[in-house]
């Protein structure tokens, strides 16, 4: 940092508090938006905050005026914030900005229109930011981290002031969006229950009426909620809504979307091309998808083996983890095409000892007993049309579509 002189640093100050003043007479939002932004890190910010540490006195600036204190609760903190930013205490900047966020939603409440609506995006994107960042320099202190189930807390306040009637409403789903990033982050997903309720049944939102970067996020984690609850129906409708309507040019949200729509897709007997997985740097699914067309069950466990860490992160390992029932298919259906090559007469009569050998030269070994379970569970869950005869050790399959495509429908629990 550069010398500043006192006088230089006073009119930095005196600067910001016109602009932010301005903006609010004005109801630009935008302007508003861009000086309550702290962690844009933009280059008037950053000198702002190296003035406010050679000026320490911005308190009473800002009382001095007439014009300034008519916001000073709302500006005091946020420059106490912005100078705790600076000089990297975080935890004391998230505690300024959430006491400034306070007060500019008291303000918010007893504005009639909705013209500040971007700034209080910017606000509730902030609060749980600053949140995460502090929760960071609190751990590495030893402290215990709370400063983000704080901020989930302001922003429930916040959806609160969101969720009447009237034109202030449309900024219901953004903030729902960012309490879904918080408590994701916590891992408190429950708790996306009563927020998702509200919006989808109360009469007073239209979700048609949202804007649609607020629509797309909001779908992509109710989805990623269904998948966890393994709906995997309305886990495909709600993420493939997500990605028909992402901006084309947000590759890294297309790819964020595109690892829970797959598993899903796979569940439900899809499987996606190549070229997709290619082109959207998933490789991590590439040995999955092969596994399934080939039927071969050891190099899906060895898929699942090599991204365990990154499939457990995501949340979508026990989801791949069940998709041997539909390897186990394609391995038998596989067996049935061969024998009917061979023998047409005999290809619905599959043995069991054949099977076992398949899963042996895919070095998994298994015994005839646990072959025989593995067949029963396909016939049960409708992956494989047929019967045992016992004594024999053969599996009889229908001869009028044995292996039932899943067609998008959930393999039966």
């Amino acid at each position: 940092m550069s010398y500043i002189s006192m006088g230089e640093a006073h009119r930095r100050i005196t600067d910001y508090l016109n602009r932010f003043s301005d903006s609010i007479f004005s109801q630009d939002a935008l302007s508003l938006k861009q000086l309550i932004s702290i962690s844009s890190n933009s280059s008037s910010l950053l000198s702002l905050a190296d003035g406010l540490n050679v000026f320490q006195d911005a308190n009473r600036l800002v009382k001095q005026s007439d014009r300034f204190s008519q916001f000073g609760e709302i500006a005091v903190p946020l420059l106490r914030c912005l100078q705790n930013y600076r000089i990297n205490r975080l935890a004391e900047a998230y505690n300024s900005f959430e006491k400034s966020a306070n007060a500019f939603l008291q303000e918010f409440r007893n504005w009639e229109s909705a013209w500040a609506m971007e700034a209080l995006y910017a606000i509730a994107y902030e609060i749980r930011v600053l949140a995460e960042m502090a929760d960071r320099e609190l751990a590495s202190l030893g402290k215990t981290p709370e400063k983000l189930k704080a901020a989930g807390s302001f922003l429930m306040k916040m959806f609160g002031a969101l969720a009447g009637k009237g034109p202030k409403r449309i900024g219901a789903l953004n903030v729902t969006c960012q309490l879904f990033k918080v408590y994701f982050k916590l891992g408190t997903v429950n708790l996306c229950r009563s927020v998702i309720r509200s919006i989808e049944t109360a009469k007073i939102f239209d979700f048609e009426e949202f804007p649609v970067r607020d629509k797309v996020t909001y779908m992509y984690y109710t989805g990623r909620l269904e998948v966890y609850n393994e709906n995997f129906l309305a886990a495909d409708q709600k993420l493939e809504y997500a990605l028909v309507y992402c901006n084309p040019r947000s590759e890294g949200n297309i790819r964020m979307i595109l690892k829970y729509l797959i598993p899903v897709k796979l569940s439900l007997g899809i499987i996606p091309k190549s070229w997709l997985l290619e082109k959207h740097n998933l490789g991590e699914y590439h040995d999955i998808v092969l596994a399934l067309k080939r039927g071969d069950l050891r190099l899906l466990r060895r898929a699942l083996q090599e991204h365990e860490d990154q499939f457990l992160r995501s949340g979508v390992y026990l989801v791949l983890e069940k998709l041997e029932l539909q390897v186990y298919q394609r391995l038998v259906k596989k067996i049935h095409i061969i024998q009917k090559q061979k023998d047409p007469s005999k290809a619905h009569q599959v043995k069991l000892d054949v099977i076992v050998k398949a899963l042996r030269w895919l070095e998994m070994d298994m015994d005839v007993d646990e072959v025989e379970c593995i067949m029963a569970i396909l016939i049960y869950k409708n992956l494989m049309k047929g019967y045992f005869a016992h004594k024999s050790k053969v599996v009889v399959l229908s001869k009028q579509d044995p292996f039932p495509k899943l067609n998008g429908k959930p393999v039966n629990s």
